[in-house]
């Protein structure tokens, strides 16, 4: 029975997405980028690594990783509305930190990419007999080429139309998942079996690990770079409600998840989520690996078109965007065979942090300039600092 409910509930969803009055509306448009990128590949690795790493605690240390992802989004919220009124269009000690901000956004896509692939690796084969870490990254590197090639020979206009069919897929999944959890948690409180476990973290480790963890928030820088399509007022807009949404779906998934399974009921690896929900329902692990699949190779796609055009304006075309990829599949290839999935993270949360932190030191410039906003320049540079903290220590867990 649950199982329908849960493909009902997935299907109505879809359906919800699809109407016209949602599809098309201009803010939802907007928001669907940046939401489709803080809840992707987070939300398949999160849930395990909180719940074994901090029990109980699990949705506070959630809620505080939402927080800041929050208050990084309101420097780049500040820049976006600067750059609107071209308050620092002529600036050149602004005009430099937005050049080093996009070239540290450009090596936090190849690493990205390197993440959302090799989970696109795990996931793909978990349910099969070769389901282990070396033909996990075959799977990556064939994927890795297989985007080199299309990208080299003709463009990913193609490739990146499957972004709007997979942003779908991955939201009704992620809804009939969520009810899934409900049902699953309100049988297990009605009859008293929920889990309450103690940290297995304290102190600095456990600081240093969610540092590691903030790549799974990340995503809504990306309502920046959507002028070419939006106005400043929809884009600050957007990054709110996207960023309101996915707090709600990640507190509710948290909460859910850190109270139903106890230490040790399955063996912590990126693919952990599918074992959980195996426990829940049998037809969840086969809908979380559509979602992944789709979702991974979207957003790979579209952070190798991202990287690829950056580093082609940041030299001036010295660079062209082919070269780009080419630079971006190599690192990731590296990156695929040298580390860890769970490292992989870590660098891409360090990554996105130097990226943040550099946004935050643009907005608390700017914000000093103006005697009425020196609280928010204040909270700005604090950011900086935090955002400079994660880039040096954020750790992978182990």
């Amino acid at each position: 029975m649950l199982n329908t409910l849960i493909i009902f509930v997935t299907v109505v969803a879809g359906l919800v997405l699809l109407w016209p009055a949602v599809s098309r509306a201009h803010l939802w448009r907007a928001t669907i980028t940046p939401l489709a990128s803080i809840i992707g590949s987070g939300f398949l690795v999160l849930g395990p690594i909180l719940q074994d790493a901090y029990g109980q605690i699990a949705p506070l240390v959630m809620a505080m990783l939402c927080l800041f992802a929050y208050l990084f989004g309101a420097a780049i919220r500040f820049n976006i509305t600067r750059i609107d009124t071209k308050a620092n269009s002529g600036d050149p000690v602004e005009r430099g930190m937005e050049t080093a901000a996009a070239w540290a956004l450009s090596f936090a896509y190849i690493v990205s990419v390197a993440y959302y692939l090799n989970l696109l690796g795990a996931f793909a084969v978990s349910l099969t007999y070769l389901n282990d870490a070396f033909h996990a990254k075959l799977v990556t590197s064939g994927v890795f080429c297989i985007i080199l090639f299309v990208g080299w020979t003709q463009g990913f206009g193609a490739l990146e139309r499957l972004e709007q069919v997979s942003v779908g897929l991955k939201l009704s999944i992620i809804a009939g998942l969520l009810f899934g959890l409900g049902w699953f948690f309100t049988g297990q409180a009605a009859s008293g079996e929920l889990v309450f476990t103690p940290s297995r973290l304290a102190g600095w480790p456990a600081i240093a690990l969610a540092f590691g963890l903030l790549v799974t928030v990340q995503g809504f820088e990306t309502s920046r770079y959507l002028g070419a399509e939006y106005d400043a007022q929809t884009r600050v807009r957007s990054m709110q409600l996207a960023q309101w949404v996915s707090s709600a779906i990640y507190m509710i998934y948290i909460v859910f998840l850190s109270y139903l399974f106890a230490p040790g009921t399955i063996e912590l690896s990126e693919t952990a989520i599918i074992d959980l929900m195996a426990i829940v329902a049998p037809i969840l692990p086969i809908l979380l690996i559509a979602a992944a699949l789709s979702a991974q190779f979207s957003a790979a796609v579209a952070d190798t078109s991202g990287s690829g055009g950056l580093m082609t304006e940041l030299t001036s075309g010295r660079v062209s965007a082919r070269g780009g990829y080419a630079i971006l599949v190599g690192v990731g290839l590296v990156l695929t065979w040298a580390l860890s999935v769970f490292e992989i993270i870590s660098y891409a949360s360090r990554a996105f942090a130097f990226y943040y932190a550099l946004q935050a030191a643009i907005a608390a410039k700017g914000a000093w300039q103006h005697p009425r906003q020196t609280g928010k320049a204040l909270l700005f540079l604090a950011l900086a600092c935090l955002g400079a903290l994660i880039t040096l220590f954020g750790a992978p867990i182990e």
